[in-house]
């Protein structure tokens, strides 16, 4: 018999025991692990969604528009992890040791939609996989926009939610929820990783111009990036020039910036943006002029936009490849990685890959799909690997807290293969990156 149809602890005793965990206070749970009870009455896709030999995952991710590639990748990322934990893979067992073949026993199934970084269009996929599937599990993004909406959805339908990119201060700040977690860097800590090496390499008192998508990882990126530098190092903002997602054309905002005065330009646009504005600030002769900076770098940036672009330029980052040199896990990742897709993987792929395995991980301590056991799980805090080394989610917020990778990029002709682009300077312990909990507005609601 599974263990999800066990007796174990009753719905007002798990509720009581993380009753100071919501405070934010972790304590030592005495109790045994979760496991399906009785007398728990059902929430959200529970117990339907797990009573028979599978359950399903929702993912809503980019596959066409500006954010198409990077979701692409995050989506190879999801289905190997998927993969992985159907077969008991040794690098799944890594993160998750009691993983045999599926999660509890049961096959996972995934059913994929193109959210076109639309919140209204992935909110309604993943709304009808709870619908028709009974999906136990929500994912995608790649937009904060799409983050933001999918935590109210996972809130509202009592259905646990891992983001996917979501680099808005918000997701884990003012929009978090109590059924929602992310695994990857924010704005935050992209700023107050990258902020130090800018600081250093170019002192201080220097004037910057940004370029930011018009929506909540844009304005939060770019505010997170330019405190920073004025704070730490007096320098200014001459201009940010806030443009639209799905801009084909960004001459006017290039016209303002070469303008402006300003001698660095920090570009946040993200996916296909990214690529044509970075591209037309060389064709405006902006760069070269301008010392070009990626507080949070977007994946395949360097390979679409050309490494001659990308050369001596300085990002923030989730993850790199090479990495693998560094972390025996990375290793195994980026290995089964390139020998099921034939590249080596982006940080999409692997914070898909990670945040599956982190769910995986939680279901099978709490011995039951039954959502607010799994949250607690998580919500203890626990050491778990990364494929950047030991990491644990805040209580508080749903946070991973986990490191930042800065990288710089290469010229040409020191890249050692065609997707060696970026060398990893360092990789910045995540803890003193990130703000208190409480200071973006986090309130998390309520577990039923």
């Amino acid at each position: 018999m599974s263990r999800e149809k066990d007796s174990g602890v009753s719905r007002r005793t798990l509720l009581k025991a993380g009753a100071g965990l919501a405070g934010g206070t972790v304590l030592p749970m005495t109790f045994p692990a979760f496991s399906f009870a009785a007398d728990e009455p059902p929430i959200g896709t529970w117990p339907e969604g797990s009573k028979g030999s599978s359950v399903t995952v929702s993912i809503a991710v980019p596959r066409t528009g500006t954010y198409a590639s990077a979701g692409e990748d995050e989506l190879k990322g999801w289905q190997l992890a998927v993969e992985h934990m159907n077969s008991g893979h040794p690098l799944m067992k890594k993160f998750s040791p009691k993983t045999t073949k599926g999660v509890l026993g049961k096959e996972v199934k995934i059913v994929v939609a193109d959210s076109g970084a639309k919140p209204n269009t992935a909110v309604q996929a993943h709304q009808r996989a709870i619908t028709e599937n009974k999906a136990v599990l929500l994912t995608g993004s790649t937009s904060s926009a799409v983050a933001v909406a999918t935590n109210k959805l996972a809130q509202r339908e009592h259905v646990l939610y891992v983001s996917g990119i979501s680099g808005s201060n918000d997701t884990t700040g003012k929009d978090c929820v109590r059924y929602g977690f992310r695994q990857n860097y924010y704005g935050q800590t992209a700023a107050a990783a990258i902020g130090p090496v800018l600081l250093k390499k170019f002192g201080k008192n220097r004037k910057a111009a940004f370029m930011t998508p018009d929506y909540t990882y844009g304005h939060t990126v770019t505010k997170s990036s330019g405190d920073y530098l004025k704070e730490h190092g007096g320098w200014t903002v001459v201009t940010d020039q806030v443009s639209p997602l799905g801009t084909q054309d960004f001459s006017q905002y290039l016209t303002n910036i070469a303008n402006s005065g300003a001698e660095f330009l920090l570009n946040v646009n993200w996916g296909r943006d990214a690529v044509l504005s970075t591209q037309q600030a060389k064709q405006f002769g902006i760069i070269p002029k301008m010392t070009l900076v990626i507080p949070y770098q977007t994946p395949f940036l360097a390979k679409e936009a050309g490494a001659e672009l990308t050369a001596g330029v300085y990002a923030a980052t989730d993850f790199w490849w090479t990495l693998d040199d560094k972390y025996p896990l990375a290793k195994m990742f980026v290995e089964a990685f390139v020998k099921k897709y034939g590249y080596h993987p982006e940080w999409g792929a692997e914070n898909a890959y990670v945040s599956f395995a982190h769910w995986s991980h939680m279901v099978h301590e709490a011995g039951t799909f039954y959502p607010p056991a799994v949250i607690k799980t998580y919500e203890k805090g626990e050491t778990i690997p990364s494929l950047v080394g030991d990491v644990h989610y805040r209580p508080q917020d749903h946070q991973c807290v986990r490191p930042v990778v800065i990288v710089r990029g290469k010229a040409p002709k020191a890249m050692k293969n065609k997707e060696d682009f970026w060398e990893v300077l360092e990789v910045v312990p995540g803890a003193p990156l990130m703000q208190k909990p409480d200071a973006f507005g986090c309130h998390l609601g309520d577990y039923t």
